[in-house]
């Protein structure tokens, strides 16, 4: 059974677009790789709740503007340019904060996500243990939209950087 329908925006919950659009799952699917760990029952519970389509977008290296207009067509729903603005999560300027040399926590996540887990829980913990002006440094294979909005929440500054085949999120308290 569908839950009731829903206005597809970018800061529609993907779990909340999947509850409502149990069809859009292949659609995302088919858009980007990254988005076949929605198969997996335990990031479907854990991150598809916290998780906006925005963020998803970031992740799955998919434009933000091309989601949502898919995800409408697919649902039935007009596109009306709900251009919204990207969070910046990428940013060539290195912040003055950064120091390498008070990275206090190495923590590299990548292990966690391809089995197919999620780390957030231990990177919340980890980062709670910081001290003003110490930094965590976290390893992931992509962008961690969601865990980055999070801790900006919670006041804590991030800046992210993309290597080949790695992305390095440095988090300060």
């Amino acid at each position: 059974m569908t839950g009731p329908k829903i206005t597809i925006s970018p800061g529609t919950k993907v779990g909340q677009l999947l509850d409502a659009y149990p069809e859009l799952e292949a659609v995302l699917i088919a858009m980007s790789p990254t988005f076949e760990k929605l198969k997996n029952p335990l990031l479907r519970k854990t991150v598809a709740r916290v998780a906006t389509l925005q963020q998803v977008s970031v992740v799955g290296g998919v434009n933000i503007d091309v989601l949502i207009r898919r995800l409408r067509k697919e649902a039935g729903q007009n596109y009306d340019d709900m251009s919204a603005e990207n969070p910046e999560y990428l940013s060539a300027d290195i912040p003055e904060w950064l120091d390498y040399s008070k990275v206090k926590i190495h923590f590299d996540a990548t292990a966690i996500i391809t089995s197919g887990e999620s780390p957030m829980k231990e990177i919340l913990h980890q980062t709670g243990l910081l001290n003003s002006g110490e930094i965590f440094e976290l390893q992931t294979p992509f962008i961690p939209a969601p865990i980055i909005d999070i801790l900006k929440s919670k006041k804590f500054k991030t800046h992210t950087i993309v290597n080949n085949d790695s992305v390095l999120t440095y988090i300060c308290k």
